[in-house]
């Protein structure tokens, strides 16, 4: 099974849009932001949707275009990013009911779903620990 990247995407252009915005220029076109995540811009416009639809990110239209922070980086969380483009839970159950005769299959769900809850709580508490500023200043650490 392949990782997803959609997180990773979001969050390096929410990171690459702070620094931008820290050395004065309020907006970045997808294009300018698809070449940081060396990607296609169609990528990156999908992922900025999902970003504007959740409140992180706005566009501008016509002069001067591009994408700007909605609120300051020390403000979004890597949580409120991962609400914005992960669709689907981090673990799920049998695509089809398991084996209710068999004593593993009776019981499966109710067990892994409680480890289930627990990973999603974890994860979103280290998330939520951890701002797009956070990002940045550990990124501009690395040389």
């Amino acid at each position: 099974m392949a990782a997803n990247s959609r997180l990773t995407i979001a969050v390096h252009a929410l990171a690459w849009m702070a620094l931008a915005q820290r050395r004065g220029n309020d907006s970045l076109t997808s294009d300018q932001i698809a070449a940081s995540v060396n990607t296609n811009p169609v990528v990156i416009r999908r992922s900025l949707g999902d970003l504007l639809r959740a409140g992180l990110v706005e566009v501008r239209h016509g002069a001067g275009a591009g994408w700007t922070l909605a609120r300051a980086p020390e403000e979004i969380s890597v949580c409120d990013v991962y609400d914005a483009v992960e669709r689907e839970p981090l673990f799920a159950m049998h695509h089809s009911e398991p084996n209710l005769e068999c004593p593993v299959g009776r019981g499966i769900r109710p067990a892994l779903g409680g480890v289930y809850d627990g990973a999603e709580r974890a994860l979103r508490s280290e998330l939520e620990r951890t701002s797009i500023a956070d990002v940045l200043r550990r990124t501009l650490r690395v040389r």
